[in-house]
């Protein structure tokens, strides 16, 4: 039977969703209102910063073990600071403003499987053409590319929210902004892998995980802000000129300490893996709610695309839980084969301390060669 503890990952996961679905949504109807996006990750990024750093300092004060932020260590997070959050970020909102939510959550699925192909070139992931895994992970990954090209070049006649209006071309791309978001939005996701790439040294050189975090969140900050002076001469644009506008950088900002925590502890307790499969159920939440209450239009090319990208993830997770699997066999079978080695030198070490000097053989054969 199934506990409550087993149930929390799961809970976790799926309420994370919702809440990147609520981002997705809440962004995509602040930005069409007038939000700058570049203003908005400057906001959302403090508020976040804001949120993590005050846990940081605390849990550094009650935890035993300190790591310092050295020149190696500060260096790596600067630039995970950049690109992963700074340009992923700016990248990701300009795509959600120039394409739709529905779009922008399925285009997101791409991220595991530019991931497999960053870790393959830095040699983090072993690729074998004759191993079955091996040839699914390559592809889901050819898969996952394709729907998302189809998605940015295909749009077709509409599903939902459909007018008495002539069928489009199939082969219609939908206009220069559409075209622009999605590759944005494909270079968010390039972003963000790359920063899952750099979490590798950063995790050697500050174990501290929190700290890290928080120190790549107040860069961002600044980096952001740098950007957005920069890109925006009207001031007026720093002006959040509705509730829904200041509710939208608030959501956003928790929701992205949030998703911190509950991405941290999950992959704790059940892998990377576990939390990378739940990534499709964010598409499925967003493209429901978008189209049924914001009156998003649903394309023929864009579900086909979508669906080729949801298909080729779970192709690539599903080599991943293979490897996975195959590296617990492999230390299982080194560990008994230790334990089975250790338990043969100790038999054999206690046979010899029983055994005595000169057997019982040898002494019966003195006692008869004895004189009389």
């Amino acid at each position: 039977m199934v506990s409550f503890n087993d149930c929390k990952p799961v809970m976790v996961m799926v309420g994370l969703q919702f809440i990147y679905s609520g981002v997705a949504l809440f962004t995509r109807a602040a930005l069409v209102q007038g939000l700058n996006p570049r203003v908005f990750v400057v906001y959302r990024q403090g508020i976040a910063t804001l949120i993590m750093a005050p846990l940081a300092f605390l849990s550094r004060r009650k935890s035993s073990c300190k790591c310092s932020l050295r020149l190696k260590s500060f260096s790596w997070i600067l630039l995970a600071s950049v690109i992963g959050i700074t340009a992923n970020q700016n990248a990701y909102f300009e795509g959600l403003y120039l394409t739709s939510s529905t779009a922008t959550s399925a285009m997101t699925n791409l991220i595991p499987a530019i991931t497999f192909v960053m870790a393959t070139i830095f040699g983090l992931e072993k690729v074998n053409i004759r191993s079955l895994r091996s040839i699914a992970k390559i592809l889901g990954t050819v898969l996952c590319v394709s729907g998302a090209i189809s998605m940015a070049l295909l749009k077709g006649p509409k599903l939902l929210n459909t007018e008495l209006l002539p069928p489009k071309s199939f082969f219609s791309p939908g206009g220069h902004n559409w075209l622009m978001g999605c590759i944005l939005l494909f270079g968010s996701s390039c972003f963000w892998s790359s920063w899952m790439i750099l979490q590798v040294p950063i995790s050697a050189s500050c174990p501290d995980h929190l700290y890290s975090s928080s120190w790549m969140g107040l860069l961002a900050t600044i980096e952001s802000a740098v950007v957005a002076i920069c890109a925006e001469k009207n001031l007026t644009d720093w002006k959040l000129n509705s509730y829904l506008e200041i509710c939208c950088c608030l959501y956003a900002g928790v929701g992205l300490a949030l998703s911190f925590f509950g991405q941290a502890w999950c992959i704790s307790q059940r892998g990377p893996l576990f939390s990378a499969m739940f990534n499709p159920l964010c598409t499925v939440i967003v493209t429901i709610i978008a189209a049924l209450f914001l009156h998003e239009e649903t394309y023929l090319g864009s579900f086909i695309g979508g669906l080729a990208v949801i298909i080729g993830l779970y192709v690539v997770l599903w080599g991943k839980a293979k490897d996975f699997d195959e590296e617990i066999k492999k230390e299982e079978s080194s560990i008994v084969k230790v334990i089975i080695d250790e338990s043969l030198e100790k038999k054999n070490f206690k046979i010899d301390l029983e055994e005595p000097f000169l057997s019982q053989k040898h002494d019966r054969v003195a006692e008869n060669n004895v004189i009389p």
